[in-house]
């Protein structure tokens, strides 16, 4: 019975996956603002919330029965790596990218009203990947698993950077885009992170770990975020100037 629903799961985790990632291209690269760039945004966002909540569902499954959900690791990882990669990290980062995808939506419906970026919804969303992430790092700890407490630390930047700006005393005129920018393009690195390390596994499960199949997603997406915050910054300074 967890096997079918893992593989339902599965199926609409993988479409609504591959939506995101074709779509995550059009606002990125695209022209700011205009309606090709809402548009495609809202697919985006749509997408990746549903990705996010397949991910957490696919995860309490593991977490539930960790082998008959992954009968292809059988003989190759134990109980307790499959529960800890696939379930507690798996859970972490579906959590993350529901928070980032719904954050950065906010972002760009209010810009600078910060009052509804506070409503209960995103602050539980902030303290749900907060105990995750924590959580995370915990179970890497328990099973030495370090990738699973490195991972974690994105969690909490996220969760401290999000609440920095949803609390600063004086934003600047352009800080929503910045945020907007900056989870929206975390939504994205977490869907091609999701494709290239923990689809990698299917096809050669010795790359679950390397940390290369998670390293290069996130490298590509922070220094597409720092790219995109100094055009902002100078656009600000020609404003002013």
């Amino acid at each position: 019975m967890e096997h079918g629903a893992f593989m339902v799961l599965v199926a609409a985790h993988i479409a609504s996956g591959v939506t995101g990632a074709v779509s995550f291209w059009i606002p990125l690269i695209g022209k700011k603002g205009g309606a090709l760039h809402r548009k495609a945004g809202r697919i985006f966002t749509t997408a990746m919330l549903l990705t996010g909540t397949f991910a957490s569902l696919m995860s309490v499954l593991t977490l539930i029965s960790p082998m008959t959900t992954h009968p292809h690791l059988v003989g190759q990882f134990d109980a307790d790596f499959v529960r800890g990669i696939f379930g507690w990290l798996m859970l972490h980062l579906g959590i993350l990218t529901v928070n980032l995808a719904w954050y950065g939506w906010l972002c760009a419906i209010h810009r600078n009203d910060r009052a509804p970026l506070r409503d209960w919804r995103n602050l539980t969303l902030q303290a749900a990947l907060m105990i995750a992430a924590l959580n995370c790092a915990w179970q890497g700890w328990r099973i030495e698993q370090p990738l699973m407490i490195g991972m974690s630390v994105v969690g909490i930047a996220t969760v401290v950077t999000n609440m920095w700006f949803l609390y600063k005393t004086e934003p600047r005129v352009l800080d929503w885009q910045k945020e907007h920018l900056k989870a929206l393009v975390g939504a994205g690195i977490s869907v091609y992170t999701a494709f290239m390390a923990f689809g990698s596994v299917r096809l050669l499960p010795q790359l679950a770990l390397n940390p290369i199949m998670w390293s290069l997603p996130v490298v590509a997406g922070v220094s597409t975020i720092l790219w995109h915050w100094r055009s902002l910054d100078l656009r600000m300074r020609k404003l002013r100037a």
